[in-house]
């Protein structure tokens, strides 16, 4: 069992970072040491404190969360990441997980899988929320570099219009 683990919250949206502060109160070891709102703060609080989780929006002000957790892979290396966004693009995913983030959750399923995500994660595991688990995300060339391959066949035409779309809104 972990005990004392300490979480930094991230998201630009207070009413969004009193949410996740009160499904962690479940567990009462899991402590939110701080929280910020903007990606520049994130990674300054995170070189300071030194949490055992960072739970990191994408679309943060100042420094998107994307770079944010480069710098923070960096500053902070035992911290472990953990994505959370309305993003739910694979391409996006990919990116994310390429920083060396241990999971990604998607903000609509936070409620039934942001605990899940933190245990898995602290037990060393990956975790993808449940309408990315058709998707197999696997390491390559022994870094954490990741990609993904669908486990169903989904028709090329229909990936090549998804990924256009995803390549447009990250412009």
């Amino acid at each position: 069992m972990v005990s004392g683990v300490r979480i930094l919250v991230a998201d630009d949206y207070q009413d969004w970072r009193h949410q996740i502060r009160q499904m962690l109160r479940v567990r009462p070891e899991w402590q939110v040491i701080y929280e910020t709102s903007d990606g520049l703060e994130t990674v300054e609080k995170t070189e300071e404190l030194k949490p055992d989780v960072v739970l990191l929006d994408i679309g943060l002000p100042k420094l998107n969360g994307i770079e944010a957790a480069r710098q923070i892979r960096q500053r902070s290396p035992d911290s472990k990441i953990i994505f959370f966004s309305l993003d739910n693009f694979l391409e996006v995913v990919q990116v994310a997980l390429n920083t060396g983030a241990y999971g990604y959750v998607y903000k609509a399923r936070a409620g039934s899988e942001l605990l899940p995500a933190i245990g898995a994660v602290l037990g060393g595991k990956q975790f993808v929320s449940s309408m990315l688990r058709g998707y197999r995300f696997t390491e390559i060339s022994g870094s954490r570099s990741l990609t993904a391959t669908r486990f169903n066949s989904i028709r090329m035409t229909q990936f090549f219009w998804v990924a256009l779309l995803a390549l447009w809104l990250m412009l």
